[in-house]
């Protein structure tokens, strides 16, 4: 009895966490190079005092589906989109290097290049700063930008930084809390030169919509059966006792 109790409960404590990755995925629909967070359940054994007679349903994230997201046209010369494989490297809010697939920059009020996201774009040699005023700003498809300073002939431009781009193997980097991507052995991804940016496109999210929602009611109704065992296990319980008084 106090087995299909167990299994029941943590099943359904472990339906809600599936819940709650598929919602976040929903959430981030709409989100700019956002990658779906991936969710499966597994049985583990509970250990303790005597033999591990008790399973225990157990969900977890392995990983996030890596495919790259429909590229939508813009036309706005500072949005930028990976081709193919690789990554923008950026800062978090702690200064560390992390990467991402959001090209929607911007020059911040200090100056600075960053993403919509709020992130500085790292160089080769860290943060681009723009030198303000300018006439226009470019950004090339190897990540050179440029800038004309303000009067400055139409012919005259000035490469002022390179935005780092790497592309170290899917199976080594892993998601942050923030959404940013790492190296597993928090170590810094080599630049590579072989990484090309889209100019006037960026890549939305590979979130299928349809897909999450159907998980979602397909969890939903795994949560009630888990309930209704426990009503189930509750009851049994009841007429056990019951016996055991009439004897």
């Amino acid at each position: 009895m106090d087995k299909m109790l167990w299994i029941a409960m943590s099943g359904a404590k472990e339906n809600m966490n599936a819940v709650s990755v598929r919602a976040n995925n929903l959430a981030n629909a709409n989100t700019d190079g956002f990658k779906a967070d991936l969710e499966q359940a597994r049985s583990m054994q509970a250990f303790g005092e005597g033999l591990p007679t008790r399973v225990f349903a157990m969900t977890e994230s392995p990983g996030q589906n890596f495919a790259a997201g429909a590229l939508q046209t813009t036309g706005r010369n500072m949005d930028v989109a990976i081709k193919d494989q690789g990554w923008i490297a950026v800062q978090d809010q702690n200064g560390n290097e992390r990467y991402t697939r959001n090209g929607s920059l911007e020059v911040g009020t200090d100056g600075l290049l960053k993403n919509s996201k709020g992130n500085t774009i790292i160089g080769d040699n860290g943060p681009i700063f723009v030198p303000q005023p300018v006439d226009k700003l470019t950004i090339g498809s190897n990540g050179n930008v440029s800038i004309r300073p303000m009067g400055a002939p139409e012919n005259v431009m000035e490469v002022i930084g390179r935005i780092k781009l790497v592309n170290p193997p899917n199976g080594n980097i892993e998601k942050g809390t923030d959404g940013l991507f790492k190296l597993k052995d928090d170590q810094v991804a080599l630049a590579d030169a072989n990484v090309k940016l889209q100019i006037g496109a960026l890549e939305s999210s590979n979130v299928n919509s349809v897909e999450e929602m159907t998980s979602m009611i397909a969890l939903q109704r795994q949560y009630e059966m888990n309930v209704k065992l426990m009503k189930t296990a509750d009851e049994n319980a009841q007429r056990s006792e019951s016996l055991m008084r009439i004897s």
